[in-house]
């Protein structure tokens, strides 16, 4: 059976090279894909005629290098962008919505940004209906909001 392993060492590498990208999208890391592209040097290191230990050789060597030189390459690509990004629901905080009926403590409708959140204000004041107001934060699927000192335009008031 080492024998044929050995002379039919591609199906190693394959197969190595198989499990450690399957590794790899579990883990999203950009470590084992690098170790699975020296697993395809040894492998084409195979293909060629190369003996077992340099195939080895191989494998080691480009996946040392891999992961020295390719990898913090590939994340400072992956990470780049703000740091302060915010994603989901933080990106609505300090954004301004519109009333869409009166907005008390407990209860009221906002819209923001295209969608309707459901929403109370964030001082307890009364917020008549067609008011422009600022997300201070989201409370599970109520937005806090707090009067805003802008405008509205037509467009918003409803009047297109």
């Amino acid at each position: 059976m080492l024998d044929w392993l050995v002379a039919n060492s591609w199906v190693l590498w394959l197969g190595l090279f198989l499990l450690l990208a399957i590794v790899e999208m579990m883990t999203l890391d950009l470590f084992f894909i690098m170790l699975s592209g020296g697993s395809l040097a040894a492998l084409a290191a195979g293909l060629f005629g190369s003996p077992f230990w340099a195939q080895v050789v191989v494998f080691c060597l480009v996946a040392l290098l891999m992961v020295l030189f390719v990898r913090p390459v590939a994340l400072r690509h992956l990470n780049r962008g703000p740091a302060d990004l915010r994603t989901n629901v933080e990106r609505l905080i300090g954004e301004t919505a519109t009333t869409l009926e009166a907005v008390t403590d407990h209860s009221g409708l906002v819209r923001i940004g295209g969608d309707t959140w459901t929403a109370r204000s964030s001082d307890g004041s009364l917020i008549p209906a067609g008011q422009r107001v600022e997300v201070a934060r989201i409370d599970g699927a109520t937005a806090v909001v707090s009067p805003s000192g802008k405008p509205l335009n037509n467009y918003e008031a409803g009047e297109a």
